[in-house]
């Protein structure tokens, strides 16, 4: 069944990737910048590694700055993860569903996208006065004298992934629905 499911994606990615799709195209930058980040991360966790065994010479900050990077990582490539369909949900009660009664699959499903999208325009507006409050009040994080970052971009992160997941769950929906409300082929 495994093997089932891996083709019906396989074979459905070409379909989706096909044609220009500005919020694909969006959601895939925003991934991408996140990729570009990890890649660099390890790099300094690396840097640190080697400079703190063989030179005693650590790099200071690499621990607050990969805590917080997995934080950005995260809410840059939400979005195209949700859009590519591979959020962690029950796909096998959903495609049995949509097999057997599709109008009660694709509601379901929608329902889904629904609350999913509602989610993530929570976490957005809940981290909206945050991204304010740290501009504001000019707070970082680290040791004051040592290292510190200022908190804001990474709170703007959260801000942007929050409001890229929501329209990725948006978007779905919409094709949920557009595919609900079509006469059902036989």
């Amino acid at each position: 069944m495994a093997e089932e499911m891996d083709m019906a994606a396989l074979e459905a990615a070409p379909a989706a990737a096909g044609g220009s799709d500005p919020v694909r195209w969006l959601l895939d930058a925003l991934a991408a910048i996140g990729t570009i980040w990890t890649f660099g991360l390890m790099l300094l966790i690396c840097a640190d590694v080697i400079g703190r065994s063989f030179l005693n010479a650590p790099i200071t900050g690499v621990a607050e700055i990969a805590a917080h990077s997995v934080v950005g990582i995260v809410f840059l490539q939400i979005g195209a993860t949700i859009y590519c369909e591979r959020m962690t949900r029950a796909d096998f009660l959903i495609e049995r569903l949509r097999r057997a009664l599709p109008r009660l699959g694709l509601s379901l499903e929608a329902l889904f996208l629904l609350v999913g999208g509602l989610v993530m325009a929570f976490i957005a507006q809940a981290a909206w006065p945050g991204l304010w409050n740290a501009v504001d009040r000019r707070e970082f994080f680290g040791v004051q004298g040592l290292f510190t970052v200022p908190t804001w971009p990474f709170r703007a992160l959260i801000v942007l992934g929050g409001a890229a997941g929501a329209l990725a769950y948006a978007t779905l929906l919409l094709r949920t629905l557009w595919r609900l409300l079509r006469p059902l082929r036989g």
